[in-house]
């Protein structure tokens, strides 16, 4: 398939850009024990030299007369920013589809991944020195197999589902975007991104899947927090009042992470709307990928609730409800991308949040 032909037929039409770069945020110095010898040889080992590690990588894109608010991407566990770039069949993602509407994008690498940078030093995996483990000595990376239905591409592999807007033409390629995950640490993702909040001011979170929790985390400890749009996401509780463990075909899902209550009550002085797509069971069945989102989506409607009983603005779409049928965990890839789109824009108008 020639991506470049099918992105070009689709948009003729040229984006002004004011200013467009990256820059990273966030992290912390670590030193190995030790004296550094620069004669110790061309692969220098890791004693007495200094390394960033935890810090965050961000492009951005500027366009001409910007609305108020820019939006701030946040990708999913085993992901990077690449997945709101562009569409595995080469459509354009949400980063240029929004920045054609106006709005300043603001793309993320999550700590310990993609551009922000693997948490490595010299010798074995996350080892500083003999007494300073950074990160676990293992990565855990989603294989398609074990992908494929979590991610709902189809009951299990390699079956497709009958409703399916995901570009299945175009399914190696979207796998090849997956990478290891070195213990993504939701207290170290959302510091990085409250500092980012603090550098560019007031701003909108748009996140998925695991990248809910970091915006979650984000949003209750940062001001500059101006609404939350959350594709299938985890979800969190306040301490003391943690719903009880959603009942699975076989087991239970935990509710989520425990937050104070004062940060639950800043979380809830925003807008919010969670995103679910399609194809997701209305009752307990074997297949735990599937129980398991039935039960994320059950748990979505007790955080919607939790949240409105602190006077918030919160909501669940379901996109099947608005006659978007077919979508993936992964729906701002889909083939009804636009329209998943168009969703996200009518929530911002509808809290005036798209004005310039």
């Amino acid at each position: 398939m020639n991506f470049h032909a099918t992105l070009n037929a689709q948009y003729d039409e040229a984006v002004a850009v004011l200013r467009q770069g990256s820059f990273f945020v966030g992290g912390r110095q670590v030193k190995a024990c030790g004296a550094f010898d620069e004669r110790a040889g061309v692969i220098l080992p890791s004693t007495g030299q200094t390394f960033w590690t935890d810090q965050m990588y961000v492009q951005y894109q500027v366009p001409l007369n910007p609305r108020r608010y820019p939006l701030v991407f946040v990708h999913g566990g085993g992901g990077t920013g690449q997945v709101w770039e562009t569409t595995p069949d080469g459509r354009e993602g949400f980063q240029t589809i929004f920045l054609r509407r106006g709005f300043a994008v603001y793309t993320v690498d999550a700590p310990r991944g993609g551009r922000s940078g693997f948490p490595g030093f010299n010798g074995e995996l996350g080892k500083l020195d003999a007494s300073q483990q950074i990160v676990p000595d293992s990565t855990f990376r989603p294989g398609i197999q074990h992908a494929w239905s979590r991610w709902r591409l189809g009951p299990r592999y390699p079956e497709v589902f009958e409703r399916q807007a995901f570009p299945m033409e175009a399914v190696d390629q979207f796998f090849k975007h997956v990478r290891p995950i070195v213990s993504d640490d939701a207290e170290v993702v959302s510091h990085a991104l409250v500092t980012l909040l603090e550098r560019i001011g007031p701003a909108i979170l748009v996140t998925h899947s695991n990248g809910g929790l970091w915006g979650w985390l984000a949003a209750s400890r940062c001001a500059n927090v101006k609404a939350v749009v959350s594709y299938e996401p985890g979800f969190v509780f306040p301490r003391g009042k943690f719903p009880p463990s959603i009942k699975l075909f076989k087991g239970c899902l935990p509710p989520g992470t425990p937050i104070e209550s004062s940060e639950f009550r800043q979380l809830a002085s925003v807008p919010i709307q969670i995103v679910f797509g399609d194809n997701i069971p209305s009752e307990p069945v074997p297949e735990l990928p599937a129980d398991a989102r039935r039960a994320q989506l059950e748990l979505s409607h007790l955080f919607v609730r939790s949240i409105n009983n602190e006077h918030g603005k919160a909501s669940v779409l379901m996109l099947s409800d608005v006659g978007l049928t077919g979508n993936s965990h992964f729906m701002f890839l889909d083939t009804n991308n636009l329209e998943v789109a168009d969703q996200l824009s009518s929530f911002l108008s509808a809290h005036e949040l798209d004005i310039c």
